[in-house]
Order: structure tokens, then sequence, then C-alpha cells
């Protein structure tokens, strides 16, 4: 597979997504973004952090503080990337009337064709 691919993949991955787009608020603690996503598992938060961290997107601030204190922030590439990304998700929240009549029309066509 082609490495930007591979990238594309993360950032559109479901929860890298939602991740890039929530730390474009601020920085977060792991649970306060898991609060702000929402039915995410803490073993795939954490996989997306590391994946997304790995590409240079997200930024991962351990304080050595009792008790531990992590912080998640976006580089400068995460924020470049998680505005592009934002950007699709508008779109898509923008156009989801017209999706959804093109769903109805393909679904009564297919249905009218036994498909």
């Amino acid at each position: 597979m082609c490495p930007h691919r591979l990238v594309l993949e993360h950032l559109t991955s479901r929860w890298g997504v939602l991740v890039l787009i929530a730390l474009l608020e601020r920085p977060y603690r792991f649970s306060e973004l898991r609060r702000a996503i929402g039915r995410v598992s803490e073993k795939m938060l954490t996989q997306t952090l590391q994946t997304l961290e790995r590409d240079g997107l997200v930024h991962r601030d351990a304080k050595p503080v009792i008790p531990p204190r992590v912080d998640y922030s976006l580089t400068d590439l995460g924020r470049e990337a998680a505005e592009q990304v934002r950007a699709l998700a508008r779109w898509t929240e923008s156009r989801m009337e017209r999706v959804e009549e093109a769903r109805q029309r393909y679904d009564t066509r297919k249905g009218a064709t036994g498909r």
C-alpha cells in the first residue's frame, strides 16, 4: 500500500476524524477526550492516538506528576489536516438532505427492479 494512502486511512478512520476535530478545539486529557468523542473504547482511542502521534499529527505531553497527567494536542501538521477533515465533515452535514434523497431514489429504483 502507498504510504500516503495509509495516512489518508488514519485521517479518515471513524475515530481519527473525531479525534482530530475534537483536538481542534483545545488540548485534552485522555479521559476528557474519550468523553468528548463518546462511545469509543479505551483500547481504540489509545490505538488511534498512537497512530496519529506516529504520523506526526498529535502531540502527547506526559507530565511527570503524581497522579500522571497526559495531554494530547495537535501538531502544526495535525492542525492543518484536522482543518481539512473538519471541512469534509461540515460538507457532509450540510449535504445530508441531498444524500438522503439520493438514497431514497436508489432504494426505490432497486426495490422496483427486485435487486
